[in-house]
């Protein structure tokens, strides 16, 4: 398992992270995401941290807060170092009923941070995020209430989640133009069959120096081998209750027609490849990996271990590429003499 620095930081993380969103549900969406009860999901955690794994992410609206409930106590029954692990968690989505119980608000983030320490039974988070955008909140006092987190000891990094290119690219204006805290990794979806961020994130992440954590590598659970063209998914997966994330079914299916061929000449799944051509993009910095059981995470794990040639990924990339948009298109004819011209500086 190798592992790389978050961001412009010198936290290391591994190249793979445990996923907790299938702890603790009980009703409604969570308990079809994941059910896992505390001897289930500390065989998982266990299983992970044995593997190499150093990075665990979970939120506070994860099934109501059972998922970082579950969490910490399986690091304290586990008796694993507080040093050896980083402990990632969210905040944004509505933990009540009050009108301040959700959104970005210096309010809610305080409170937030309390409450997720008390589940996690931790006196620090390495890397709070913001879960998604709150249109209510100015920007400026989200991300001054989390340098306060970060002066007062109680987080160590700061990250976000769901958020457009502009909207973190502000943030981090404010941050540097304040001597705040400023974001240091950025969590979204990224698959093989879901490459919008590459249009905008990618070339922010690149340019500020963010981490690309990724969720749901899988797709929902599309990318595992179970579905194709003509397979609808067996009865109880994820995808057949819970149809998440929104996908180009078209698209989907032909990556999976090119990975199908590449697992069997290798012997593996199509979820390791899935996993595998994400870890061959240099953006990523670590992919959150989910599992209901120890099979499950064994496969996942599996990945690290799988090298694509140059001939595979630029196969996947031909199947997978997103069609041209403005003002991409123009980027690419407009740029395109300068590009060769550096080209040619660089080989000296």
């Amino acid at each position: 398992m190798r592992t790389k620095p978050l961001g412009r930081t010198g936290l290391f993380v591994s190249e793979l992270c445990l996923g907790t969103m299938t702890f603790g549900g009980s009703a409604g969406m969570w308990a079809q995401i994941g059910s896992l009860q505390q001897s289930e999901a500390e065989r998982l955690v266990g299983q992970a941290v044995d593997a190499g794994i150093n990075f665990i992410d979970t939120a506070d609206v994860y099934a109501g807060g059972a998922s970082e409930q579950i969490t910490g106590q399986a690091l304290k029954n586990l008796k694993i170092p507080r040093e050896n692990v980083v402990i990632a968690t969210k905040v944004f989505g509505e933990t009540g009923s009050g009108a301040n119980t959700r959104g970005n608000s210096r309010s809610h983030i305080l409170d937030g941070v309390k409450a997720s320490l008390r589940r996690l039974q931790l006196d620090h988070i390495d890397l709070y995020q913001i879960h998604g955008f709150d249109p209510a909140t100015p920007i400026e006092e989200t991300v001054q209430a989390l340098d306060q987190l970060v002066r007062h000891g109680h987080v160590r990094y700061v990250g976000v989640s769901n958020w457009a290119a502009w909207q973190i690219v502000k943030a981090l204006g404010i941050a540097e133009r304040l001597g705040l805290s400023r974001f240091e990794s950025l969590q979204a979806y990224y698959t093989v069959a879901g490459r919008d961020l590459e249009r905008e994130l990618v070339p922010m992440l690149a340019s500020e120096g963010l981490g690309l954590m990724v969720w749901s590598p899988l797709a929902g659970g599309l990318l595992s081998g179970k579905f194709g063209r003509d397979v609808p998914g067996e009865a109880g997966n994820r995808r057949t209750s819970f149809d998440f994330p929104p996908v180009h079914r078209s698209r989907a299916y032909d990556c999976i027609d090119t990975m199908k061929s590449m697992a069997a000449a290798r012997g593996v799944s199509v979820a390791q490849i899935a996993l595998a051509w994400l870890l061959h993009q240099p953006v990523v910095t670590s992919v959150i990996v989910g599992a209901k059981r120890p099979d499950q995470l064994a496969d996942n794990l599996a990945a690290t271990t799988v090298t694509l040639s140059v001939e595979e990924l630029a196969g996947l990339d031909a199947v997978s590429r997103l069609p041209a948009e403005y003002p991409g298109w123009m980027f690419e004819r407009q740029g395109d003499a300068r590009r060769r011209q550096l080209a040619d500086a660089q080989r000296g």
